[in-house]
C-alpha cells in the first residue's frame, strides 16, 4: 500500500514538473513575440517619420507629382492610425504604403537632378537601412510566432494551452507583389537568343551563289555538275584504282 501510494506521488510530482515546465515555457515564448514585435514597431515609427522629409524633397523637384504625394501621405496616415490593430492588419497597411513608396521611387528616375541631390540620396539610404531592419525583425518575429503556434497545436501542450487560454499568435506578412511575382522568360527559337530571329537555314538542292561547287571524297556527283577528272589529275606514276589501292582524294 505504502509503495502505491509513494508511486502516486511521484506521478503527480512529475506531473505537476511538467505542467509548470510547460506553462513557464508558453510565457516566455509569449513575452519573446512581444519583445520582437516592438523592435518592428520601433523601425516603422521611424520610417514614418523619414516619408514627409522624403516626400518634401521629391516634392521640390517634381510637383506635378501630385497625385503619387497624396497618396503617399493618406497611406502613411492609415498606418499611423492603425498602430493598435492586430499584426495582420498592420501588414496590410504597410503593404499598401510600401506599393505607394515604390511608385514615388519609379517617378523620381524621370528627375536627375534630384537623384544627384544629397538630401535626397541621404533621406533614401537611411530608409532603406530602415525597412532592412524591418523586414529582418519581421523574419525574427515570424519564427517565434510559428514555434509558439507550433506548441499551441502539439500534444501534450496544447493541453496546457487550453486550460491557460493561451491563443494563437498573428504574423506579420507584408504582401508585396513585386518580390513574389516570378519573372517571365521567353526561350526563343532553338539556337537563337530570345527575340532575335533565328539564323536561315540552308535548303538542300536550292540554287547557290553561282559557283560550281566540287564534289567531297565519297560523294556522288551533283546533278547537272561537270563530270571529268578533278582539277590538276592524278600525280605522274601513282597506282590506278584497279591495283587494290584507294582512289586519289587530291592529297598530296
Amino acid at each position: 500500500m505504502t509503495f502505491v501510494i509513494i508511486a502516486i506521488v511521484v506521478i503527480v510530482v512529475i506531473l505537476a514538473i511538467a505542467l509548470i515546465t510547460s506553462y513557464n515555457r508558453f510565457v516566455k515564448q509569449r513575452n519573446l513575440i512581444q519583445e520582437s514585435w516592438r523592435q518592428i514597431d520601433v523601425e516603422l515609427h521611424r520610417r514614418y517619420d523619414l516619408i514627409p522629409n522624403l516626400v518634401e524633397t521629391v516634392r521640390a523637384y517634381a510637383a506635378h507629382e501630385r497625385h503619387v504625394f497624396e497618396e503617399v501621405a493618406r497611406l502613411r496616415t492609415q498606418a499611423v492610425n492603425v498602430q493598435g490593430a492586430t499584426p495582420e492588419q498592420r501588414a496590410a497597411a504597410e503593404g499598401e504604403l510600401s506599393g505607394a513608396l515604390r511608385q514615388m521611387m519609379v517617378s523620381v528616375e524621370a528627375y536627375p537632378q534630384l537623384q544627384s541631390n544629397q538630401n535626397f540620396l541621404g533621406l533614401q539610404r537611411e530608409l532603406t537601412d530602415t525597412e532592412d531592419r524591418i523586414a529582418a525583425g519581421r523574419r525574427f518575429y515570424n519564427a517565434n510566432v510559428g514555434d509558439y503556434n507550433t506548441r499551441i497545436e502539439a500534444f501534450p501542450s496544447n493541453i496546457v494551452a487550453g486550460s491557460f487560454k493561451f491563443e494563437k499568435a498573428g504574423y506579420f506578412e507584408v504582401k508585396d507583389e513585386s518580390v513574389r511575382a516570378v519573372p517571365q522568360v521567353s526561350f526563343g527559337t532553338i539556337g537563337s537568343v530570345a527575340g532575335e530571329q533565328a539564323p536561315p537555314q540552308m535548303q538542300q538542292g536550292g540554287p547557290s551563289s553561282g559557283q560550281i561547287q566540287p564534289p567531297l571524297p565519297g560523294e556522288q556527283p551533283q546533278y547537272g555538275a561537270p563530270q571529268g577528272p578533278p582539277v590538276g589529275g592524278p600525280p605522274a606514276g601513282s597506282p590506278s584504282p584497279q591495283d587494290g589501292q584507294p582512289p586519289f582524294t587530291g592529297g598530296h
